[in-house]
């Protein structure tokens, strides 16, 4: 039987079952290349490797993650406080300059910089929140 044989049903069955496989096949590819994971921060090790590379050079002595690992904050011996936070599947960097975005609810602490592309971020710190809080004041307005 040829496909010009084929009625239109069975043709659309065709169409379907192929695009169906070719579906799974894209599928099993990207989990292969390990794409489109859920990204987090797992450790205070990984907020300092990642703050060490958006700054060569900045040592974190202090670290805050967000319970979630979507976010993190970090200070360096020289009293600079650097937010890190996730964007979609990596993590970007600014150093904040003022306390002036700051707004402390409890246990998260909602940050906006005054870079109005990296947006605002709430983390989730704990206990921590108010600590990292009244630190952030030292910043400046």
């Amino acid at each position: 039987m040829s496909i010009a044989q084929l009625s239109g049903w069975q043709v659309q069955g065709l169409q379907l079952a192929g695009s169906l496989l070719a579906i799974v096949f894209i599928a099993w590819l990207v989990r292969q290349m390990g794409l489109g994971g859920d990204v987090r921060l797992r450790s205070e090790d990984v907020a300092r490797k990642l703050a060490d590379e958006a700054i060569y050079g900045f040592g974190a002595v202090d670290v805050a993650l967000d319970r979630a690992g979507i976010g993190a904050l970090l200070r360096d011996e020289g009293g600079r406080v650097m937010l890190l936070r996730r964007q979609g599947v990596h993590f970007v960097a600014r150093l904040l300059d003022s306390h002036a975005g700051v707004r402390l609810d409890r246990n998260f602490l909602e940050i906006t910089t005054s870079d109005a592309r990296f947006g605002m971020i709430t983390l989730d710190l704990g206990a921590k929140a108010g600590v990292w809080a009244g630190s952030l004041r030292r910043l400046g307005a």
